[in-house]
């Protein structure tokens, strides 16, 4: 699991910084990439890492500025064009649907693959054997939304030794007792597979906030992050303009990474007034609250460490 960020500015695209675009690389996971937004010029960004659009399999928008989705419609048809036959999920809040459905039917795009597109609100909105994200509204011009994205709890490892100690080999039986089944051995030795099973590891949590001031909807969102991605569009000292546009500063980023108890703090849409050692400072201004700070830049990479048994 990594964050690899393709956009870090706000607004307008500038020389240093694209408009907004973060993926969370899930290749050991499930072989696939999520996106967060997808500002202007996103599949341009793509063509610098690593990434594959087909291998791209959901893309979750926070709100309909257009610096977080007016890269939609290029990634969308130039993942046809590359490719990619498997199904891709849009989720996004009310609007979506029609920007995309626009976008497509007037440029003549057609897909070579099943495009899904899922309006939310608040809630769970996309859960299955490995993941659950959820969205909650936050403060802002336009209704943007933050995700808290939950990797389930990964079964214990196997006690090997512990088996082989007790001259069970290697072979179908390992399934059962990894499923923690009662087994009976040949010499009729009954084994408690729940006994040669480690604790279950603790899944990882990511949290990825749209544009917002500050507001008590980013904790509940970040409660306990392993990793939380929080806008700091201005800095400390120019509150008054966080708040006139809906933004935070980095003080209330690190506010909010202070409260919530998460792990590691990452700043990112970064208003291109910060350049050079300017940068620098904002990192700073956040650790006088919260000290895991780091400030993203575009092609910025934080691998989300997996956690040992408890």
């Amino acid at each position: 699991m990594e964050l690899l960020f393709l956009g870090t500015g706000s607004g307008v695209p500038s020389k240093g910084r694209n408009v907004s675009a973060v993926a969370l690389q899930l290749l050991e996971e499930r072989g696939a990439t999520w996106l967060f937004d997808c500002g202007e010029a996103t599949q341009h960004q793509i063509l610098h890492t690593s990434i594959r659009p087909r291998r791209i399999e959901r893309i979750f928008i926070s709100h309909l500025h257009g610096d977080h989705i007016f890269g939609l419609p290029g990634l969308l048809g130039s993942r046809s064009f590359q490719g990619g036959e498997t199904p891709l999920v849009v989720y996004g809040p009310a609007g979506i649907r029609t920007f995309i459905d626009t976008a497509l039917t007037i440029s003549g795009t057609r897909l070579k693959y099943d495009l899904y597109i899922e309006e939310f609100t608040e809630g769970v909105i996309f859960e299955d054997e490995q993941f659950v994200v959820t969205a909650k509204l936050l403060d802002h011009g336009l209704p943007s939304y933050g995700f808290r994205i939950v990797e389930k709890d990964l079964p214990g490892t196997l006690l090997v030794d512990r088996l082989l100690a007790l001259g069970v080999r290697s072979g179908p039986i390992y399934q059962k007792i990894k499923r923690g089944e009662t087994v009976v051995l040949e010499d009729g030795t009954v084994i408690d597979g729940r006994e040669f099973v480690a604790q279950p590891k603790k899944g990882r949590i990511v949290a990825i906030m749209g544009d917002t001031r500050y507001c008590e909807a980013s904790i509940e969102l970040a409660k306990r992050a392993d990793v939380l991605v929080h806008e700091a569009t201005f800095s400390a000292e120019e509150a008054h303009l966080a708040h006139d546009y809906y933004h935070s500063t980095t003080w209330q980023a690190a506010e909010v990474a202070k409260r919530a108890g998460v792990k590691q703090l990452i700043l990112t849409h970064i208003s291109s007034r910060y350049q050079g050692e300017m940068c620098e400072r904002l990192v700073e201004e956040a650790k006088t609250i919260f000290p895991n700070v780091a400030l993203a830049f575009d092609f910025s990479s934080f691998p989300v460490l997996k956690k040992s048994a408890e």
